[in-house]
């Protein structure tokens, strides 16, 4: 168990530099409350997957949409059968509609006929562990990075967007790790 009083003041003071709100608090106990309640091994996982979440909610650890709504990029063309907009949505950014077929289908729900579900709380949590381990945004996941001894945090970005602002986000995981570390001792 992380002790949370720990881990906010530790994450409170790096990455998110003194100032912590009620909603991003909120959005990081959904994603420790998933991780416990999955019982998943790497504390590394958590702290990626919270940098990741930093990094494609502008550190508002709350699901959004994309900036700009797709604006200029193929996803963000309405979908000829649905008259849908698959830009990005979410903690992770989740874009395409073979992407919203993906994870509809292993959550149960059509992210298709209704993408803006992604941005429910819960939704959008399940979306970033599904994605993250399982590997469905890319073909890559966390266990490709972050096994055993080897710990990839720069690569690890591929899971999400290739190597786009991949130092950054690694700096990131280790500010979350560190206060995991510090709040699970």
């Amino acid at each position: 168990m992380i002790d949370r009083k720990i881990f906010f003041d530790r994450v409170r003071a790096t990455p998110f530099k003194g100032r912590l709100g009620e909603a991003q608090v909120a959005g990081m106990d959904a994603i420790l409350d998933e991780w416990e309640r999955r019982a998943l091994p790497d504390p590394r996982w958590l702290a990626y997957m919270l940098a990741t979440t930093f990094h494609e909610t502008a550190r508002t650890m709350q699901p959004i949409r994309e900036y700009g709504r797709g604006r200029g990029r193929r996803y963000g063309r309405p979908d000829p059968d649905t008259g849908q907009t698959y830009y990005g949505r979410g903690f992770v950014q989740l874009t395409w509609k073979g992407n919203y077929r993906t994870m509809g289908k292993l959550l149960g729900i059509d992210l298709v006929a209704d993408p803006e579900r992604a941005l429910d709380l819960a939704h959008a949590t399940a979306i970033l562990f599904e994605g993250m381990i399982g590997g469905h945004f890319t073909g890559r996941k966390l266990a490709d990075y972050i096994d055993g001894e080897r710990a990839d945090l720069v690569n690890a970005r591929r899971i999400i967007n290739g190597r786009d602002r991949a130092p950054l986000v690694a700096g990131y995981a280790q500010a979350f790790l560190d206060a995991i570390t510090a709040a699970t001792e």
